[in-house]
């Protein structure tokens, strides 16, 4: 399976996006979108499993907050995946070597994007109401856990 990756990680590197990249200063550019599309991806996450614990304003229910902030939650998603997408394609064979980045990528990303799918899907039936569920608020804090898990691991991955 690695030989596999390691030959499409070749082949992507290989790309003509992935040279621009890799040989002129959009690198740190593209790390930019990256972060601010994680930020909105985990800041909309991370509203609605507090809300599932029960912090924030309580004329909102988690539910509605879940459905207000569902649009936003994906275009963060969407915009981390493209940004990691791009970096990866630059230099993704450094990254392939490194287990930190193993560890986010092939364990604790999708777990946590698993997770959070749950969570999200069954928002609408724990937080309809202001008081939630111990399972809910077990949920939420769960979610938060894996996701500082994945952000652990980034912080472990070397800057190239």
């Amino acid at each position: 399976m690695y030989a596999l990756l390691y030959a499409f990680t070749k082949w992507l590197e290989s790309t003509g996006w992935a040279t621009i990249i890799r040989t002129t200063r959009i690198y740190p550019f593209i790390q930019v979108i990256h972060f601010s599309g994680l930020s909105l991806w985990l800041g909309t996450n991370f509203t609605v499993d507090l809300r599932l614990l029960g912090v924030g304003r309580k004329g909102q229910t988690a539910a509605q907050l879940s459905d207000d902030l569902f649009a936003w939650n994906w275009i963060g998603f969407s915009v981390v995946a493209l940004g990691g997408f791009l970096l990866y394609s630059g230099i993704g064979s450094t990254y392939l070597v490194n287990t930190a980045f193993r560890y986010k990528l092939g364990l604790f990303v999708p777990l946590a994007l698993a997770w959070h799918i749950v969570v999200q899907w069954k928002a609408s039936t724990w937080g309809r109401e202001s008081d939630t569920p111990l399972v809910a608020k077990l949920g939420g804090l769960v979610e938060i856990l894996l996701w500082l898990c994945v952000v652990t691991a980034a912080v472990e991955i070397p800057n190239y």
